[in-house]
């Protein structure tokens, strides 16, 4: 991926009432028990939990649109380095073909027949006259090609335009993914801040207190050589913030983070969730082995990494750094062996 812009968030948020300090995970439907008369301050972590999931379904959107303008950008530079080089080649053609529509003027003063009444050496005349036949009909070819070049310049060109329409159409859509998710993240920091600020203190350490150190991944085994680098830079990356539309080295989003693992074992994947669930062969939860990516929800709207014996690597939200969480921390987890 090109550069993205990076903003990094610093509220964390409790993700439960009753099992939080158990289990943190990166979306509302992961919540544990709640009262069954919810207080306010409660309520207000409901709210906090909408908005930071919402906020995550516009960051994915937001990396779409993100990937498809880069994509665009390198498009539109290729179709401009083609329509230069069009260019100068009709350029080129043309002061050739005019060259020698030039010469042949300047050497066909008198009529064919009347040049072979006057001529010295008919012999001589009727060669160069088949020579210049074969020029005309050369020139002939040149000018078709000539026509053919300006007909392709004028598609390639209208194409250009094309493009160029579709990536504004892409950057406007970047921008407005882009305020839907500083919104929404701007409304849960406020939400968080009205909380008294004992309620808020344990919420900040709570989002933090995911577990950074190694889980017992014994006996977990990686499918190949590659998964096993994707993995051992996985987890080389916790304790690293989360900040939405990063993909690293020094803060992710879920699925920044697969595509930079990833990218470090020498593989290229997407850049969306989405994109990454059907970025390989799936596979039955059941028989997930390290390196396999983990897509939660109906629209995989979350990814991490499968590392062994239940346990998932991932950037849960923001306010809480990359760590170690139980795979069926959230529901509709599919699995994918890239």
């Amino acid at each position: 991926m090109g550069s993205h812009r990076r903003l990094v968030q610093t509220s964390g948020f409790n993700r439960g009432a009753g099992a939080a300090l158990c289990v943190l995970s990166a979306a509302a439907a992961a919540l544990g028990a709640v009262p069954a008369v919810a207080a306010p301050s409660d309520d207000t972590r409901a709210e906090v939990d909408r908005l930071y999931e919402e906020a995550e379904h516009a960051t994915e959107a937001y990396n779409k649109a993100d990937e498809r303008a880069d994509s665009l950008r390198e498009e539109v530079g290729t179709a401009q380095d083609g329509i230069a080089r069009q260019q100068e080649r009709i350029n080129s053609m043309r002061e050739a073909f005019g060259s020698l529509a030039g010469a042949q003027y300047r050497s066909g003063g008198l009529d064919p027949s009347l040049a072979l009444l006057f001529s010295d050496d008919p012999d001589e005349y009727l060669d160069k006259a088949a020579v210049l036949d074969r020029i005309s009909a050369h020139q002939a070819g040149e000018l078709k090609d000539l026509q053919e070049a300006m007909r392709e310049l004028t598609q390639e060109r209208s194409e250009a335009a094309r493009k160029l329409g579709e990536l504004e159409k892409s950057r406007k859509a970047v921008a407005s993914h882009k305020r839907t998710v500083e919104r929404k993240l701007a409304r849960a920091r406020e939400l968080l801040n009205s909380l008294p600020s004992d309620e808020r203190a344990a919420y900040d350490r709570a989002s933090r207190s995911g577990r950074s150190e190694m889980p017992d991944l014994s006996g977990a085994v990686a499918p190949s050589g590659r998964a096993a680098a994707a993995v051992s830079a996985a987890q080389s990356a916790i304790g690293m913030p989360y900040v939405w539309g990063a993909n690293g080295p020094t803060g992710f989003d879920c699925s920044g983070l697969m595509q930079w693992a990833y990218a470090q074992a020498g593989v290229s994947l997407p850049r969306t969730s989405q994109a990454q669930r059907y970025a390989g062969r799936q596979v039955p939860l059941s028989q997930a082995r390290p390196g396999d990516l983990v897509t939660y929800r109906g629209d995989a709207s979350h990814v991490g990494m499968y590392v062994g014996n239940g346990q998932v690597v991932h950037a849960p939200y923001p306010g809480a750094p990359v760590r170690y969480d139980p795979v069926g921390m959230m529901p509709g987890a599919t699995v994918t062996r890239p």
